[in-house]
């Protein structure tokens, strides 16, 4: 896993070792679904966001390859509401290699009708989420190079900031499925998390890209008084085991 800041440096710091406070960001929708890992035929949403899904709206608000987000805690601001819906999906996952055949074979098809299937969703209804997270920036960005001037924590805050109170992003944020977009804003700090506390079981923590392909790290998550604190650290290695991805789009399993 990628190092946030160098050990002694958070050791000498205040609050838990970040040098600034966290930056906080608000994000509400109609409807969420932050699919539990265990249950991916029929989906079912966790009760609340995800940290992976808190760093993809991040993300879609401002992001740049020389940072990445850490995201500290979430706060629920509304009380957990469900709703069921029913919807086509498809139900295979395609692969790299696959795509590659449709790219350099014309009169290869992939029939999209024929894979597709209707499928239950137990989601979220009226949410709002109060992100806290910060910006770590890759010691390469730090350290500078002949071409490009040596990066700045503080400049790629207040970018963020900025973007946050004009309502401006890269892409349009949603809130675990695509179809489920978000809004964002500043945050009202005098509005206070709900009463909610419960104990979730495992849930992502980030997800490492490197030349094998994907790793899956994962943490033991637990709300109190409708707040989740994320520890900087995920479970070790081989501690959650991994189910299979199912079937894919050329016949093959994974």
């Amino acid at each position: 896993m990628r190092a946030t800041v160098p050990a002694r440096r958070r050791a000498a710091r205040g609050n838990e070792g970040w040098a600034f406070p966290d930056l906080v960001v608000e994000v509400w929708g109609d409807a969420a679904c932050f699919t539990r890992p265990e249950l991916k035929t029929e989906r079912v949403s966790y009760p609340l966001m995800t940290p992976s899904a808190a760093r993809g709206v991040l993300e879609a608000i401002f992001w740049k390859p020389q940072f990445h987000y850490v995201v500290r805690k979430i706060e629920v601001l509304r009380p957990v509401s469900w709703m069921r819906v029913r919807r086509n999906e498809v139900k295979s996952v395609i692969r790299a290699q696959e795509v590659q055949r449709l790219q350099g074979d014309r009169r290869r098809r992939y029939d999209v009708e024929a894979d597709r299937d209707q499928r239950s969703t137990l989601a979220l209804r009226d949410v709002r989420y109060r992100i806290h997270a910060q910006i770590v920036v890759s010691p390469e960005a730090l350290a500078g190079s002949a071409k490009f001037p040596p990066a700045s924590e503080g400049k790629y805050r207040e970018q963020l900031r900025r973007r946050v109170e004009r309502g401006a992003c890269f892409s349009e944020p949603f809130l675990g499925c695509r179809e489920f977009s978000a809004s964002f804003g500043k945050p009202d700090l005098g509005q206070r998390a709900v009463d909610f506390s419960d104990e979730l079981g495992v849930m992502l923590h980030s997800i490492e890209y490197g030349p094998g392909g994907e790793r899956y790290r994962w943490f033991r998550a637990s709300v109190t008084d409708g707040v989740m604190d994320v520890p900087l650290e995920p479970l070790p290695e081989g501690s959650v085991a991994i189910v299979s991805p199912g079937w894919r789009a050329d016949g093959a399993e994974g």
